[in-house]
């Protein structure tokens, strides 16, 4: 029953008060006996993408974690996301924690252009849609149009494309600080080093510890305890080289590397 409603959700515009929706959603995690958060991914149209469930526990923890949630939407290219969660107290009134969370992740949103369309709590019984009910959540700022205008002032244009192109770099820069969890650690040189590796590792070519320090154009005995911080940080791995036994080879952590791939996937820096 559940997969078939899930099917109908991706013929139609998702529309956060649709009663079908809030069907699915009691019917889905209404009666589950821990708190757990979902996330719907849609698309410019609002056709959903993608369902996922992104964390169980208190919600308390989820305003220190949004780069869950944001890094699966750029993945996804999502324009909006959906947050649900459910209250297995069966009390549907948002905390003061869900409020501080919905606004964080509003925050990080509107940075990276993903709007929060809505934030929907599930009890067995009934669905309450926080952001549109609340009156603690601020009023959020509308997307603007685009406007077309004939035999448009050059100048015009040129401000628009240096405004674009700075919101672009700050959605980036957002971006690349809750890319892995260690914001220390991506200011140069160890971006560098992040970058050369993943270059070298879609290249098929194995990339040296000396030669990571040479990118790192810093002291060599500074680049090598970088590299041990972001090996310690679980970011990189070290392996000896099978042709030359004095020499390591340096390389991406699996996972670091794919989302590295869906970062450099959806832009240049």
């Amino acid at each position: 029953m559940l997969e078939g409603m899930r099917s109908d959700l991706r013929t139609v515009r998702i529309d956060p008060r649709n009663r079908h929706l809030c069907r699915y959603l009691i019917a889905s995690m209404g009666s589950l006996p821990e708190e757990r958060l979902r996330v719907l991914f849609l698309d410019p149209a609002r056709s959903l993408i993608a369902d996922e469930e992104v964390q169980r526990g208190s919600l308390a923890q989820l305003a220190i974690y949004p780069r869950t949630i944001f890094r699966r939407a750029l993945e996804h290219n999502a324009a909006s996301i959906i947050l649900v969660h459910n209250h297995p107290s069966g009390d549907p009134a948002p905390s003061a924690e869900d409020l501080s969370a919905t606004r964080r992740l509003e925050e990080v949103g509107r940075a990276l252009d993903v709007e929060i369309l809505e934030h929907i709590i599930v009890t067995g019984t009934r669905t309450y849609n926080l952001i549109e009910g609340s009156a603690q959540m601020r009023p959020r700022g509308k997307f603007l149009p685009f406007f077309l205008r004939s035999h448009p002032d050059p100048a015009d244009e040129t401000d628009a494309l240096a405004q674009r192109n700075a919101e672009t770099a700050m959605r980036r820069r957002i971006l690349r600080r809750q890319l892995l969890g260690n914001p220390e650690l991506f200011g140069e040189p160890a971006w560098d080093m992040l970058v050369d590796l993943f270059i070298h590792q879609s290249r098929g070519q194995p990339l040296s510890m000396s030669s990571l320090c040479i990118t790192a154009a810093i002291p060599t005995s500074s680049a090598m305890k970088l590299i041990q911080r972001l090996c310690d940080a679980g970011i990189l791995a070290r392996s000896p080289d099978a042709h030359d036994g004095r020499r390591s080879l340096v390389s991406l952590t699996p996972e670091v590397a794919h989302r590295l791939r869906a970062y450099f996937a959806e832009g240049a820096e």
